[in-house]
């Protein structure tokens, strides 16, 4: 009986494929999804260099997690991720998460959707086509609706692509987010972000330790513009960006393993109170908890009262990597308020984050079982 009972579970799950298998993003796809109820890794997607071999040995030595290798997908044969034929028939979805050129990129995922595989992906290249939602699933999981505006430019019934926003937003946006009814009209924000962020390990990129980089290439202008495409609307079959707040970044590269922190000021058109600020942190409630998803934090905001929380080191891992945290809210003597922010930028900023994305993406129907 116990035996029937797994054989239907597997069969009751998503099958699912991981393009990119073998860099760090896909390697915390695989310890995401190794025991997830809803989905099961069919496919290990990646290079033509690659294709054919074992994963473990696609992988030895450059395996970037703290967890070991799981048996079952060291075992698993690498596929060719241009061969969209013969994966067609062994996925109801994939996660895309490839170091390629844009052009590439577009291209590739344009490829799987049209042949009718919807494609979650933790790339840049398509966060501004205006028809593919971009989607914090806590924030703006209406954004979904572009999806059959996208089928009917793509001359698909199932195939899509919905994308995921860069990671360092993460530490700020959700807490700007919950007070958005103040009407933010400007922000000032650095984030300080970790080296995995550029896919690295301290064994890797020796050159980080004891060091502060005040420089990442392309990520200011990701940080001030992604914002108001996560807050804006859906107008026509497109997302329209809002018209404010204005922002303003600088994003340095820290010595920190994982977490992106994010130093924040704030000024408002109906300034709140402190006691309206944190109020509204602590009741924030998004689409994830109130469905269930498997990956949904049990609180998507945590304030701590502490004055040197929140940290890395103690606090990126919340709710699984999954939750935010916020602290230090206090009035500023420039600005109406700052605070600081944090998330876990591998897992809420990435994989986990786009894993969250396909739940809700099959909770309301977009992704079908083949």
């Amino acid at each position: 009986m116990n035996i029937c009972f797994e054989v239907n579970i597997l069969e009751n799950k998503y099958r699912v494929g991981v393009i990119g298998a073998t860099g760090m993003v896909g390697q915390r796809f695989l310890t995401l999804l190794e025991n997830h109820p809803w989905f099961e890794v069919t496919a290990l997607l990646a290079s033509p260099r690659t294709a054919g071999k074992a994963y473990a040995e696609a992988v030895e030595g450059r395996w970037k997690m703290s967890a070991p290798l799981s048996a079952k997908y060291g075992e698993m044969t690498v596929m060719n991720a241009e061969d969209i034929e013969a994966v067609k028939p062994l996925v109801d979805f994939v996660f895309c998460a490839v170091d390629m050129k844009k052009d590439a990129i577009l291209a590739m995922e344009e490829a799987y959707a049209k042949a009718e595989i919807p494609v979650v992906s933790n790339n840049s290249a398509n966060r501004w086509t205006p028809d593919v939602p971009m989607v914090i699933p806590e924030i703006n999981p209406e954004h979904l609706a572009v999806i059959e505006h996208q089928r009917a430019r793509l001359g698909t019934k199932h195939g899509f692509v919905a994308v995921k926003p860069n990671c360092s937003i993460q530490s700020y946006v959700p807490a700007l987010t919950a007070l958005l009814e103040f009407e933010p009209t400007l922000v000032v924000a650095t984030t300080y972000q970790a080296i995995s962020g550029a896919g690295k390990t301290f064994r890797e990129w020796p050159e980080m330790i004891d060091n502060v980089i005040p420089y990442i290439g392309g990520e200011e202008e990701k940080s001030e513009q992604e914002p108001l495409r996560i807050w804006g609307k859906v107008e026509d079959g497109v997302v329209v960006k809002a018209a404010a707040p204005h922002i303003t970044t600088q994003c340095i590269r820290v010595p920190v393993s994982d977490g992106h922190t994010a130093a924040v000021f704030v000024n408002f058109k109906k300034k709140p109170t402190k006691e309206e600020i944190l109020d509204r942190w602590n009741s924030y409630v998004g689409e994830p908890q109130k469905l269930g998803l498997p990956s949904a934090p049990e609180k998507f905001l945590t304030y701590f009262e502490e004055d040197n929380r929140p940290q890395a080191a103690l606090d990126r891992d919340l709710y699984g990597g999954m939750g935010i945290s916020i602290g230090r809210l206090r009035e500023d003597s420039a600005f109406d308020y700052k605070f600081v922010g944090l998330s876990h930028n591998t897992l809420r900023g990435a994989a986990g984050g786009a894993v969250e994305i396909a739940e809700l993406l099959c909770a309301k129907g977009y992704i079908e079982k083949k």
